[in-house]
This record gives structure tokens, sequence and C-alpha cells, in this order.
């Protein structure tokens, strides 16, 4: 629980038996995590064996890919806010209070794995992969004028439940490239984000995708392509702007709040109001002049 609002974190899992107890219970133990949900993409076998016990709540999505597995996840989802991670032991569960921190401000919270000083020993994230989705995210960065954008890939992101609501119809890729597709879409509809720098470690075992140079190198172009085609227009579907819906949710906001935090909330406004209006003769300091 945040400011009470419920966190839920999504894990995608397909060859992650060794890790998967110990990041789901990582998750958990910060105290700040209301569930952990773990979608079985036709994960190893003993996968849910190690899920067993921990609390998480696990979904099955046969039809492969990370993308699948992460809609599936999104759609079992009831929480105010939703962290995506991957229980590879990548990721840190120390980060999501970041990531919570900017959630007060900002809908959408992008990790980035690029910042030297947050990536360990052992990480992959060697040169080319560094510098490839730094330069694919400044590539986007200048196309659509957004902020500042130094990872394109990086799994690790916080959204508010609006903003997933919004863009859901529009998530069509259930490949490698769906982390992409997820940023553009956000982009897409004038979602205000910003980019925070998150822990990057070593993995336990071998990724399917970066793990193989010519695969990561595939995905790169796969990459590019997707925020070429944004670009030049070929998603056209018509969008609602994230400007034009805030005030329904906010609305909607304020209808759900507790009557006597309202009035509470109504009561200071009015004193700060009258505070402002006061005549200046009685909200300045008496001169006496010689």
């Amino acid at each position: 629980m945040w400011h009470g609002k419920t966190v839920a974190v999504i894990f995608p899992t397909y060859n992650e038996k060794a890790s998967i107890r110990a990041a789901t219970l990582e998750y958990l133990r910060t105290g700040l995590v209301d569930e952990v949900i773990v979608v079985n993409n036709n994960a190893a076998p003993g996968t849910s064996e190690e899920i067993a016990g921990t609390g998480a709540r696990e979904f099955f999505e046969s039809k492969q890919g990370y993308g699948h597995a992460l809609l599936r996840g999104i759609d079992e989802c009831a929480a105010d806010l939703i962290i995506l991670s991957e229980p590879d032991g990548t990721f840190s569960g120390n980060d999501v209070i970041k990531l919570l921190a900017f959630s007060a401000d900002l809908p959408v919270v992008f990790g980035t794995r690029t910042s030297r000083e947050f990536i360990w020993a052992g990480a992959n994230m060697g040169r080319f992969l560094r510098w490839g989705n730094w330069a694919v995210a400044k590539m986007t960065e200048m196309l659509f004028n957004t902020t500042i954008l130094t990872d394109m890939g990086c799994t690790h992101r916080l959204f508010h439940r609006e903003v997933l609501e919004l863009i859901r119809p529009h998530l069509t890729i259930g490949g490698s490239h769906f982390g992409p597709q997820l940023l553009m879409e956000v982009v897409a509809h004038r979602i205000p984000f910003v980019e925070i720098p998150v822990n990057y470690r070593a993995r336990v075992g071998e990724s399917s995708v970066t793990g193989d140079l010519w695969k990561a190198f595939c995905l790169g172009m796969q990459m590019i392509a997707l925020v070429l085609q944004y670009r030049l227009g070929f998603f056209r579907a018509a969008r609602a702007p994230w400007d034009e819906v805030v005030p329904v949710t906010a609305r909607a906001r304020v209808a759900d709040s507790e009557p006597a935090e309202l009035t509470r909330e109504l009561a200071e406004l009015s004193q700060s109001m009258s505070r402002e209006n006061a005549p200046a003769s009685k909200s300045r300091p008496r001169v006496t002049r010689p």
C-alpha cells in the first residue's frame, strides 16, 4: 500500500525457475507491495512449485511471448499502482520505493538500466546493449520531443491504473518488443512520464533473447522499426489524449473520497482563500513614522 493506493507487481516467467521464488519474496518483503502476480508463460517444469507458498497469484498464458505474458498480468490485476518487473534477479525490490515516490507526481515512471553507477558487476549490460538502448531511446526523444529517455527496453516500470486502461486497446505486440510499444503508446497518448535509474544486477541463468548477441541485434532492429512506424503514422488508431482524460479521472477520485476528508480539504481551501483575500491594512503590520 502506498498513500492509500494498492500496489501490485507483475512477473512474466518462462525460464526463471531458479530465481522466481527469491524475487517474489524480495518484493513482498518491502512491505509496500500488496500483491505479486506471476504469469506462467509455458515456463520450465517446477516453476509452479517454486511459486507455491510465496503468496503470489499464478496465472497461465499459453500464447508464447513476453508481451502476451505481461498483457495477461495487466488484465488480471486490479491494483491502483501497477509495477512491471522480471523475476530473473536483475531488478531489485528496493527500487520499488523509488518508483512509488515519483508516482505521486506523474502517472508513469520508467526505469533505466543505462546509468553506469547502477549497473552491477556481472550484469548483462555491455557496451552494445547499453549504447544500443540509449541510441534508440534518444532517437525516440528527438522524433517525438519527449522528456529525457535513455533506455528503450527496461521492464521495470510503474503505471497508474488509469494509464493502462487508456492504452490497453492499442497494445498489440505479443513478442519481445512489447516494452517499446508500451512506451510508444504512452508517448502517443501524451501521457506525462519520468525516467529514473534503477539497479541492474546479474541475471540468474541466461536470457533467451539478450543472452544471444544476434537475437539482441534483431530485437534492436525491431525497436527502431517500431519507433519509425509510429513516427510515420502506421499506428493510426484514434486515441484520447491524456490531458483530455485527466479531468474525468480527477472528478472520479474526488467523488470516491471520504466525506470527512473532502470536508477537511474544502475547509482548508476556504481558510487559505480567506487569508489571501483579507484587506491589506489587516495583513500588514502598522509602521510608525517619526
